[in-house]
């Protein structure tokens, strides 16, 4: 395996058995790995050292959520049209922190106005939010950013929404999944690599959404992305709150 000297930038999705990433150095175009991780800590401190990480899992939590929302899921979703709903909305801190379904409702219900429950789909994401929250500090984001693999195809596809679905009834979607992989490799990202069997506990989609998110890596590395909202806020805790892409 080569060394591990060069820039090196990640992309980083959430799975079953942790945490799947694209490691790539931007020094060597043919340099790329797929790893696994059962904590988002071990990819902090990896070798080879990680100039940028772009993760799919909300950055900074505020305390109540006014009726904007928190931010970032509002500012995404406006560019997605039919792909707008894989991006969840986030409740408070607080909510996050429960491990009970109902009581996590019952918490964002009251630290959200107006007041709103919390999706099963981010009640499942909770522990993986907390390991983040819990490590996240304002140096550290210097090197880890929020994004979302939508809005990462979207800005990869020329701003625009792509046309087919990952997944249809909680079922990949073959021909999504490969008009997905056929625009990464237009980006340069090996077809092979992409193709690859994926790790144990990870799907064809965590790949293709790590590979994504790497590219968003890159362009946050040349100061090419930008966040949204453009104009963000930070929770109390100072940690920027902003989709990147």
């Amino acid at each position: 395996m080569p060394d591990g000297t060069g820039t090196w930038v990640a992309g980083v999705d959430g799975c079953k058995t942790g945490w799947i990433a694209v490691l790539r150095n931007l020094n060597d175009p043919a340099d790329i790995r797929l790893r696994t991780f059962s904590t988002f800590s071990g990819i902090v401190d990896v070798d080879p050292h990680l100039t940028i990480i772009a993760v799919d899992m909300p950055i900074g939590l505020p305390d109540k959520i006014p009726p904007e929302g928190r931010g970032p899921e509002k500012a995404a979703r406006k560019h997605l049209g039919e792909r707008q709903s894989s991006v969840f909305t986030v409740p408070s801190r607080a909510a996050v922190y429960e491990d009970d379904y109902r009581q996590a409702c019952e918490t964002a219900l009251k630290t959200s106005e107006p007041p709103k429950k919390v999706s099963k789909q981010c009640f499942h994401l909770f522990p993986k939010i907390r390991e983040i929250d819990t490590l996240m500090t304002p140096e550290l984001e210097a090197r880890v950013h929020e994004v979302h693999p939508e809005l990462a195809f979207w800005r990869l596809n020329g701003e625009a929404e792509m046309s087919l679905p990952k997944k249809v009834k909680s079922r990949a979607n073959p021909a999504g999944l490969d008009l997905r992989r056929d625009l990464l490799v237009s980006k340069g990202l090996d077809r092979a690599f992409l193709d690859q069997k994926p790790p144990r506990g990870c799907g064809r989609d965590d790949v293709l959404d790590a590979a994504a998110n790497s590219l968003i890596a890159e362009r946050i590395y040349h100061g090419q992305a930008e966040p949204f909202p453009k104009e963000f806020r930070r929770d109390e805790r100072g940690l920027r709150m902003a989709i990147w892409a």
